[in-house]
Parts: C-alpha cells; sequence; structure tokens
C-alpha cells in the first residue's frame, strides 16, 4: 500500500473511532476535531492528509511548520495549522505569523512576546493555555496550582482569542483524572475549547470532553529519525 493510501486509510479509521466515542459519550460527533500531529513528517505526507480531507494540523517546532505549510494554502487556502509545541520566545514572532492557533502560552514571558509579535504582524492567532496537569517539572504548561490566575490573567490581555485549554498528562499515569481536571477548569473559565488526547488516550479524552483530539503516530506512522 502507498504511502498516500495508508494515510488516507489511517484517517478514516481514527474520524471513526472518534465519532464511535463522541457518540458513546453521549455527544455530537462534529464537537470533536481531529488535529493531525505531522511533526518530523515531510510534506508529503501532509499533502497525503490533505488530499484525503483533514484539514487541521500540528506542529512542534515553528521553523520546520514554516517550511512546510505556507507553500500549501494556495492550494488548500481551508488549511488550519496549530503550534502545539512549547514555543521559546524568541520564535514568537514567525509562530504568529503562520499559525492559526497556538495551543502553548504557558508562561507570563510567552505572553509578552506574543502581544509584542502581534503587533508587529498585524494579526494574533487564536490563543490555548497549556496546562502543567502533572506538575511535571521538564514539560511546558503552567502549573496547576497558578492556571487559574494565568487563565484569568491571559484572558483579560488576549480578550475572545484565548479559546481555552490544553494539556499532556504524564506518560505513565492514568490521563483520565488529567482529562477531567482540565475539562472543568476550561468550563469555570467559560472556555470552549479543550485540547486533550493524543493516539494512546484520544477515546478517553473524549469522553472527558475533548473538543480537539491531537493524533500523529496513529495516521502517519512511526516518527522518522530527525535531528
Amino acid at each position: 500500500m502507498s504511502t498516500s493510501a495508508s494515510i488516507a486509510q489511517a484517517l478514516s479509521g481514527i474520524r471513526t473511532r472518534i465519532a464511535a466515542s463522541a457518540r458513546e459519550a453521549g455527544r455530537d460527533p462534529s464537537s470533536v476535531g481531529l488535529v493531525a500531529v505531522s511533526k518530523f513528517h515531510p510534506q508529503s505526507s501532509v499533502i497525503a492528509a490533505l488530499e484525503a480531507g483533514q484539514r487541521l494540523f500540528g506542529e512542534n517546532r515553528v521553523q520546520e511548520a514554516a517550511a512546510k505549510f505556507p507553500p500549501l494554502r494556495e492550494r488548500f487556502p481551508d488549511l488550519k495549522l496549530h503550534i502545539i509545541g512549547g514555543l521559546q520566545t524568541n520564535k514568537a514572532l514567525e509562530a504568529v505569523k503562520i499559525a492559526d492557533m497556538i495551543e502553548s502560552l504557558d508562561r507570563p514571558a510567552l505572553s509578552d512576546a506574543l502581544e509584542r509579535a502581534a503587533d508587529k504582524a498585524g494579526r494574533l492567532p487564536q490563543l490555548l493555555v497549556q496546562v502543567n496537569t502533572g506538575d511535571e517539572s521538564q514539560k511546558s504548561g503552567v502549573r496547576l496550582e497558578e492556571a487559574d490566575a494565568f487563565i484569568t490573567d491571559s484572558m483579560t490581555r488576549f480578550g475572545p482569542a484565548v479559546r481555552g485549554l490544553m494539556c499532556i498528562p504524564p506518560h505513565d499515569a492514568d490521563p483520565t483524572p488529567h482529562f477531567r481536571t482540565l475539562a472543568g477548569m476550561a468550563a469555570r473559565h467559560g472556555l470552549p475549547v479543550v485540547s486533550m488526547g493524543m493516539s494512546a488516550d484520544f477515546e478517553a479524552a473524549i469522553a472527558c470532553g475533548a473538543t480537539l483530539v491531537r493524533v500523529g503516530s496513529a495516521i502517519f506512522g512511526a516518527r522518522p529519525a530527525h535531528t
């Protein structure tokens, strides 16, 4: 089977599972969006997914995203790009220029950088606050005890551009309590977007209220070797 055919088949399977999980949770399947995480995969794989009807993609590295996605927008004008990895402040301007959404707002220094970048670029992508639900020192995201205050400050600063919350639970823990925590926090702040769940656990995330799930390897296969 060609790579294009395998990606199309994988996307179809993931969409079927998303719809089934949503219905099982008593939700409309259309309330759950699929972010196809294409980090480290070539532009040809992105094109295969686009040709199979996928329009929403996630990338961790701004430079990689900038190389892959802007050239595709002319052919696929409804393409949407999310930056989902920890974002360095010196990459804020490039991220603001190319992204439709930045899912990793997690600290005041990044808020400052994004505000400056938005002024310079004349546009501000939608934003999600990334919450470090496991309080893991090595992971991006605002600490749980500081999250409510940071979310409130971000909503005051950026207004309706702040759309919701994102988390990545600890890989060795039951993700469900983390998903419930994030969904509850989003509801408390009146935020509609809850980005949580990846290839291994997106069905549990949907049961807990995810509105975006981020799936990479289950669509594109194992990540290619990278530097």
